[in-house]
């Protein structure tokens, strides 16, 4: 599994980090960005992080998903 954040459609809300605070980040441009590479992380849910996010930015890609 792999995570993709579109940083066009990212708003900046921050829902990603308070659903997954060790995965998800606020970068300088205040957009989510990644700052784990383990998207398996078993504090938090990584799809539930997608799922709720406002700007739909997330996306869960398989491994074998080619990256567009």
């Amino acid at each position: 599994m792999r995570i993709k954040i579109d940083k066009d459609l990212c708003v900046g809300c921050g829902m990603c980090i308070d659903i997954c605070p060790y995965v998800f980040d606020l970068g300088d441009d205040g957009k989510a960005k990644l700052i784990s590479k383990d998207p398996d992380c078993s504090t938090c849910d990584v799809e539930e992080a997608s799922e709720k996010c406002v700007g739909r930015a997330i996306e869960i890609l398989e491994d074998d998903d080619e990256d567009e």
